[in-house]
C-alpha cells in the first residue's frame, strides 16, 4: 500500500461540450512533501466552496485499482490526477470503502468521511457528457476524507488502514452515495447519521429526518 502520487490544483477554465466554468478540478502532481492541514493540502485550491472542501471534505482520494479499471473500459491510459483527487493509492482495499475507515500515512491520518458526487464539471473535465452517469454506474467513487493528524505526505510513502469495528451498523461510501438517488425511510437515515460522514451529508440527512417525521404525523 503505497501513494502513487500527491495532486493539487489552482482555479482554471474547464470547458467541455456546452461548458465553461471556474474549477480546481485539474490536479497536477508534485514532487516532495506536501502540507496538509484541516482544510486540505498546501497550494490546492477549492473554487466552489458551497459544495466542495471544507474540514470534511478536506481531502479526496482515489485508488490506481480504479484508474486500471477505467483505463481499460475508456480504452486509453488515464494519468493520476485526471479525477481531480489529492492522493492516488495503490493498495486500498475495495473501491467501497465504509465511512469512519482511517487512512495512516507516516505523519497523517485522515478519516473516510464521503463519495464523491460527480457533476458536470467532472464530465467536461473527461470531454464526456454522459460521464456521469457513466460514474454513477461504475460505482467507482473514491472517498473524501476529513483530516484526523495533520501532517505531510509524499509519493512513494506508504500507508495503512482500519475500518470501524461494528460492521452491523457500518455505512459504506456506495451505500451513502446510492442515498442520494432514491427515498429513505427514517430507520436508515439515523443509520447513516450514526456514522462519521461529512457535515453537508448529514445536514441534508438531518432535513430528511424531520420531513419524515412531519409527514409520519
Amino acid at each position: 500500500m503505497k501513494v502513487v502520487s500527491v495532486n493539487v490544483g489552482r482555479c482554471e477554465t474547464v470547458t467541455g461540450p456546452g461548458f465553461e466554468a471556474e474549477s480546481g478540478i485539474v490536479k497536477r502532481s508534485v514532487p516532495g512533501p506536501v502540507a496538509v492541514g484541516s482544510l486540505g493540502l498546501e497550494s490546492d485550491e477549492i473554487v466552489h466552496l458551497e459544495h466542495h472542501g471544507g474540514p470534511d471534505q478536506a481531502v479526496y482520494v482515489y485508488r490506481t485499482e480504479d484508474y486500471d479499471w477505467w483505463s481499460t473500459e475508456l480504452g486509453r491510459t488515464l494519468d493520476p490526477g485526471l479525477f481531480g483527487e489529492n492522493l492516488t493509492l495503490s493498495g486500498l482495499p475495495g473501491a467501497d470503502p465504509v465511512i469512519g475507515t482511517r487512512i495512516r500515512f507516516a505523519n497523517l491520518e485522515l478519516e473516510v468521511t464521503a463519495p464523491r458526487i460527480p457533476c458536470a464539471t467532472f464530465s467536461a473535465r473527461m470531454n464526456d457528457p454522459d460521464f456521469i452517469k457513466r460514474f454513477k454506474d461504475a460505482a467507482r467513487l473514491g472517498a473524501y476524507c476529513r483530516v484526523i493528524a495533520p501532517g505531510h505526505v509524499e509519493a512513494g510513502e506508504s500507508f495503512t488502514f482500519s475500518a470501524p469495528a461494528d460492521s452491523d451498523t457500518a455505512v459504506s461510501v456506495v451505500d451513502l452515495f446510492r442515498a442520494h438517488y432514491r427515498g429513505l425511510d427514517a430507520d436508515e437515515v439515523r443509520r447513516f447519521l450514526a456514522a462519521p460522514i461529512d457535515h453537508r451529508t448529514r445536514t441534508w440527512l438531518e432535513h430528511k429526518l424531520r420531513e419524515l417525521r412531519k409527514s409520519n404525523q
